[in-house]
């Protein structure tokens, strides 16, 4: 039986610096209920958490889990106002390697 012949990585032209960042991206967002809180952020400047919870149907402590953690990674930002907590999107590249995935012709 041949030994397939070795091939070359494909070059997607990628430095380091933005593999690293476009891996911390996919790690820190690689949940359903994640992406689907990035895509309301990018359509709205700022959400409450009750308003995403009622938008995604999410039950608050769960989505709180997800807000605090994206937060804690920079990829949220958030300010109270009297009772509530605004959430809005910091890293902005985030919307661009969603979009890059939902692009994808095998999805």
């Amino acid at each position: 039986m041949a030994t397939p012949a070795p091939t070359l990585p494909i070059n997607l032209g990628l430095d380091i610096e933005k593999m690293e960042k476009v891996a911390f991206i996919l790690k820190t967002t690689a949940h359903p209920t994640r992406i689907a809180i990035v895509q309301l952020l990018a359509a709205q400047e700022s959400l409450s958490v009750t308003d995403i919870s009622e938008r995604l149907k999410v039950e608050q402590s769960l989505l709180s889990h997800h807000l605090s953690g994206m937060k804690l990674k920079g990829i949220l930002s958030s300010h109270r106002d009297g009772k509530n907590i605004f959430y809005s999107l910091k890293m902005r590249e985030v919307i661009d390697v969603i979009q890059c995935l939902a692009a994808c012709t095998f999805l």
